[in-house]
């Protein structure tokens, strides 16, 4: 499952819609509905999250947090290491290598510590 795909569902249950609804609405299939949801499918598109928040309801900070979160959704990123330093090339390959032993709180941290380093280096 995606960031994206876990809201969305939250939101459409929220609301008490069904997949089969949200996918007439947007003009797409119930498996691909599906798909999204469960991480199967990459990012959608910028005009399709944009439908979706309009199908929702959603407004001003919940609609850039549901594109926020597709945008961080692709459920196989690249990591382009290319003229990083040694430590950068082998955190991402730690990463790569690990990340389905990664539970939630795992993940967490890990997010927590990656978010207060880049917050560090903005500060520079």
């Amino acid at each position: 499952m995606t960031p994206f795909g876990e809201k969305m569902q939250q939101l459409r249950a929220s609301r008490g819609l069904t997949q089969q609804q949200q996918a007439a609405a947007l003009g797409v299939s119930k498996a691909y509905i599906s798909a999204l949801e469960n991480g199967a499918r990459g990012r959608p598109s910028a005009p399709l999250v944009d439908q979706i928040c309009v199908w929702l309801g959603l407004i001003w900070d919940d609609a850039e947090e549901l594109k926020s979160l597709a945008a961080m959704s692709h459920p196989k990123p690249t990591i382009d290491a290319t003229r990083c330093d040694a430590m950068a090339v082998q955190l991402a390959n730690l990463v790569a290598g690990n990340i389905r032993n990664f539970d939630s709180a795992a993940c967490a941290r890990i997010i927590d510590v990656i978010e207060d380093e880049m917050g560090r280096l903005n500060k520079s």
